[in-house]
């Protein structure tokens, strides 16, 4: 619990980030025994680390097809889309190589229309097809944006875990900063799959 006399200043950030989760969650103060110790507190971070770090790790190939550096140049002609429920859809393709050859059936993008028309990227594995270009790339790096919003506070509660008092400030503008700059990125990346 703070204890701030009334109409006094907050010594810290973290003071007043504090406050606020108390006037919004007011509750009983942490004791011995309710918070994690030392080992909880890693375990922790180190899952919040993982969890940010996949959507990275799992956006690489379509990064690497949306940017040209793999996979076999072509149109990709949307044939169908079934609905899945809940809003999930399920489409099919025709990707037809630049150099000539035979169309070969491929998963398109659940954001797709039947009849779309886009430029595309074959995957190596001849079973899927990503869009190239600014749109194809930006709905690529939506997963990384993603990423990105989730480690944004990260630094933040590393050093409030740590008991570090310098650089906290520093951490939540930070944090804000990146939240900002994913979740526009994100949005981005959403629109530009579905145009």
């Amino acid at each position: 619990m703070i204890r701030k006399r009334p109409g006094a200043p907050f010594r810290s950030m973290n003071d007043a980030l504090e406050s606020l989760l108390d006037a919004v969650e007011p509750g009983p103060t942490p004791g011995p025994g309710r918070t994690p110790g030392p080992i909880g507190m890693t375990v922790l971070l180190v899952c919040w680390l993982a969890l940010g770090l996949m959507p990275f790790v799992f956006a690489v190939d379509d990064l690497e097809l949306a940017a040209g550096r793999t996979g076999t140049p072509g149109t990709l002609t949307v044939v169908s889309c079934a609905s899945l429920g809940e809003g999930r859809y399920d489409c099919r393709g025709r990707f037809t190589p630049d150099g000539g050859g035979a169309a070969v059936a491929v998963a398109a993008s659940p954001d797709s229309t039947a009849g779309d028309v886009r430029r595309a990227r074959l995957a190596p594995g001849r079973d899927r097809a990503v869009p190239t270009g600014p749109a194809g790339l930006l709905a690529a790096l939506t997963m990384p944006f993603l990423g990105a919003g989730v480690l944004a506070f990260l630094p933040y509660v590393a050093l409030h875990a740590l008991r570090i008092r310098r650089g906290r400030r520093g951490a939540v503008i930070f944090g804000s900063l990146l939240t900002s700059v994913a979740v526009a990125g994100m949005v981005a990346g959403m629109v530009a799959s579905y145009s």
